[in-house]
């Protein structure tokens, strides 16, 4: 059954495509910065695009997760969304404030832009994927607190399910993890401490729950597997992932001057937090497998699929290869993080929100239940190139990382760390033509949606879905 509240999700998941390809620019404008020093200097500097680029990559999947949030929550509720108005209110008031965010760091030096917002107040920037002002970090916490009010009374006045209940239980530590990126002590150590609280425990903690509720849902969708199974699935998930992720928080500590204890327990539970994932890769297969339907959006079973097997290479697999502390003690801080970091966003949060928007948008643009035949090819083109250029991405910063560490911190006479840029320069190259191939597939999946039409002969199958 469909509801009209869910319509508000529409504008969400559009914000959150545009946001996505200006977040990809400017990838391949600092991936050329790595090779053509000077490529847009001084119009835009490295430091900027670096900003721009992880800025935007948060600020869409937040209005991605927002978007599958006010579509998913009113399905599982059986009730209509408990303020429309408040949601279409609270869209423009983070689009309009992450736009002018945006524009700042494009347009103001950064020092200024903090004695502009009145950062000297209540300092909180400065801060790696925390450079928003101030006032824009107060934007963020009235838009999430209007959000979880929405949502929440939602589910309290609905129908409750294991799936909206655990959707929410990471909503609501999103929003109370975020407030550590106002605790901004003088004491480095501190200050690194807690700023791990936000980064970490969202993308390794509370964003996998929200990450398991999207996939559930979408699966019990396209698969017609009991919502008992699939729910019995998600608390073993969703138990390893707090259990891993919150002291796995941990191997963030090893060299930041915290007690030395956090080198065994932050290797011990991370080497711990594949396991989530792996659950997670044969729980999507085994309930496609088992499914009792042959749903017409293949294209979105896809994704389900990628989800899973990307999440767990990226997150779980090149997570571990360096989180141990003997090895993190080489790799920290090289291109073997960033390997980690797009394959793991790519594979866990990327993906997801791709999923969900593929298995909503047709119905909220009027359609059945999925897409044509011709524009779910396209899809699916889409998927291929996207995610086969994501694992070369991966490939070659990983590739770049182990050249990097033999030569800058392993052997016996190790080089300056420019000239070894300069060695591992062809990797950068590979990296950026890898990148503008990610670019196409995306683009790609955007005209997906705008191919043939309806394919009538859904309609009346599926209309209850």
């Amino acid at each position: 059954m469909q509801y009209s509240s869910q319509s508000v999700a529409k504008p969400y998941f559009i914000a959150a495509i545009g946001l996505f390809v200006g977040q990809i620019l400017f990838g391949l404008i600092m991936g050329l910065q790595y090779v053509v020093g000077d490529f847009l200097f001084p119009l835009i500097p490295f430091n900027v695009a670096r900003m721009v680029h992880t800025n935007l990559l948060i600020v869409w999947l937040l209005f991605g997760f927002m978007g599958a949030s006010y579509y998913l929550v009113p399905e599982e509720s059986e009730k209509e969304l408990h303020s429309p108005r408040l949601a279409i209110a609270l869209f423009w008031i983070f689009l309009i404030a992450g736009a002018l965010t945006i524009v700042g760091y494009l347009l103001v030096p950064y020092a200024r832009l903090a004695e502009l917002t009145g950062d000297s107040v209540l300092p909180t920037m400065g801060r790696e994927f925390l450079e928003q002002p101030t006032i824009t970090k107060v934007g963020i916490v009235i838009v999430i607190l209007g959000f979880l009010y929405n949502i929440g009374m939602t589910i309290l006045q609905g129908r409750k399910t294991v799936v909206s209940i655990v959707l929410l239980t990471g909503l609501v530590g999103l929003a109370v993890f975020f407030l550590f990126a106002f605790y901004n002590p003088e004491n480095l150590v501190l200050d690194k401490y807690y700023w791990w609280w936000v980064v970490h425990l969202w993308v390794e903690g509370v964003w996998e729950l929200i990450l398991g509720a999207i996939l559930a849902f979408v699966l019990i969708k396209v698969t017609g597997v009991d919502r008992e199974i699939i729910e019995k699935w998600l608390y073993v998930i969703i138990a390893m992932t707090l259990i891993t992720g919150i002291l796995g928080t941990g191997h963030h500590y090893y060299w930041i001057g915290a007690p030395e204890y956090w080198q065994w327990w932050g290797s011990i539970f991370s080497a711990l937090e594949p396991m989530p994932f792996f659950l997670m890769v044969i729980y999507a297969f085994t309930m496609v497998n088992k499914r009792r339907r042959e749903h017409p959006n293949k294209a979105a079973t896809l994704w389900a699929l990628g989800t899973a097997v990307m999440a767990f290479l990226g997150a779980g697999v090149w997570g571990f290869l360096h989180t141990l502390s003997p090895v993190n003690y080489y790799t920290h801080g090289t291109q073997i993080t960033a390997a980690h970091g797009h394959l793991a966003f790519y594979g866990a949060y990327v993906m997801i929100v791709l999923t969900m928007i593929s298995y909503a948008m047709p119905m909220l643009r009027g359609r059945a239940a999925a897409n044509s035949n011709k524009a779910q090819v396209w899809e699916m083109w889409s998927f291929w190139l996207m995610t086969v250029s994501m694992v070369f991405i991966t490939l070659f910063l990983t590739a770049a990382g182990v050249l990097q560490v033999y030569l800058q911190r392993a052997t016996e006479n190790p080089l300056p760390f420019m000239v070894v840029q300069d060695k591992i320069a062809l990797f950068y190259w590979l990296r950026e033509i890898a990148g503008v191939i990610f670019l196409i597939g995306l683009v790609v999946y955007i005209i997906s949606f705008f191919v043939g039409g309806e394919s009538k002969k859904w309609k009346t199958r599926f209309d209850a879905l």
